[in-house]
């Protein structure tokens, strides 16, 4: 007979060892035991425990999650009239919004909660509609002033759209001259063929597009980010104006994030369908370490709602546009949105237009999707101002 070997080798030979013997005999009952043991110290430590001193409390997920479903509006009536803003008025606007927003002590502490000096920050705009249609100048201007404050190289800002040309024209080229920081569009930085979204709609290429091929009809499923959110941008601080939208309600910071940011991106609007599925699903877009290219990315948005404009999309029409003077605070873009929606269907219900605004699923598609909460009764919104 050989010896040595495995225990198991043994055992197939009706050998058995003392442990094994031991095992026969007594394994089976202190087994049960053991289990029932564990068992119990098991649920002991799956029950909440709430001393006396905590009761009432609630605890650290329960604080992040009322934080990030937390909206911060500051009012002031004079910081926007007969078309022009009031840069004190805005500058102190941002400062206690901000404080409030992240209960910290002092301006500098509240953008490093936010950020970090070692990002390259982009500060996503809506310049389409121009100085007093879109993003407004004033409001970028303190956002940037604060960033440098907190010691974030210039260098390391970076103010853009979907594309430059309408940066430019509508001003934000001499903001950035003046701060020493960079300007970019989407378009114009080109695409990262490594993040694609690939969707089952058919688009036609057109000049700009990755794979468009001069004097050849083209067309693909698929679209590519741009380089400048996949390769460069770290945190994204997302800006945008109360202005109406067609399909989705408002022009707001999830229809904003997902302009120009990729190609081939025509076929969207061919069906509200389309739109409101493809446009959570690019925020959401993931990247080879399951790390979200926009949404993990997004540090705060805000809303600029020192004037709103009820009707219209993409075009500035100041004779549906008033005065509102509030900036809207949050790390939430859903929430943001859906509040903006509610604000307009008000303010058509005070002015007595006849438009109903659609109800659209694109918001309920974002929460699905954990970009953020649609349902209005979850918000947690706090008013300070004048």
């Amino acid at each position: 007979m050989a010896t040595g070997g495995s225990i198991a080798g043994a055992a197939s030979q009706g050998i058995h060892s003392p442990f094994q013997m031991f095992d026969m005999f007594n394994l089976s009952y202190i087994s049960r035991i053991f289990l029932l043991w564990l068992a119990c110290f098991a649920m002991w430590f799956s029950i909440p425990h709430v001393s006396g001193d905590n009761q009432g409390f609630t605890t650290n997920q329960d604080t992040e999650t009322e934080n990030k479903n937390s909206i911060i509006v500051v009012k002031d009536k004079t910081s926007a009239k007969r078309w022009k803003i009031d840069n004190t008025a805005v500058a102190e606007m941002i400062t206690e919004g901000l404080l409030q927003l992240t209960q910290k002590p002092d301006i500098i502490s509240a953008w490093l909660s936010l950020i970090s000096t070692r990002d390259t920050i982009g500060i996503k705009v809506n310049a389409v509609p121009g100085k007093i249609g879109g993003t407004r100048i004033e409001v970028v201007d303190t956002v940037v002033k604060g960033l440098l404050k907190a010691q974030v190289p210039p260098n390391n800002i970076i103010i853009w759209d979907a594309s430059l040309k309408d940066l430019h024209a509508a001003g934000f080229e001499n903001l950035t001259k003046r701060h020493n920081i960079r300007i970019a569009g989407a378009k114009d930085a080109g695409w990262d063929k490594s993040a694609v979204y690939d969707s089952p709609i058919v688009g036609t290429l057109i000049a700009g597009d990755a794979e468009f091929k001069s004097g050849e009809e083209t067309s693909s499923r698929k679209s590519y980010l741009s380089r400048l959110i996949s390769k460069e941008l770290t945190r994204i601080i997302s800006i945008q104006p109360l202005i109406n939208h067609n399909k989705v309600g408002v022009s707001g910071h999830l229809v904003g994030l997902t302009r120009g940011s990729v190609d081939n991106n025509r076929r969207f609007g061919i069906s509200n369908a389309i739109l409101v599925e493809s446009i959570p699903n690019i925020i959401a877009l993931e990247d080879k370490e399951q790390k979200r290219h926009i949404g993990d990315k997004i540090a705060l948005c805000i809303t600029d709602a020192l004037y709103f404009q009820y009707l219209g999309q993409s075009k500035a029409l100041l004779h549906y546009t008033e005065p509102l003077g509030q900036l809207r605070f949050s790390t939430d873009p859903v929430a943001l949105d859906i509040l903006s929606i509610e604000e307009l269907e008000q303010q058509r219900q005070r002015l007595k237009i006849e438009f109903q605004s659609p109800r659209s699923i694109l918001y309920k598609n974002a929460t699905w999707l954990q970009i953020g909460e649609s349902n209005p009764a979850k918000l947690r919104i706090q008013y300070f101002g004048r």
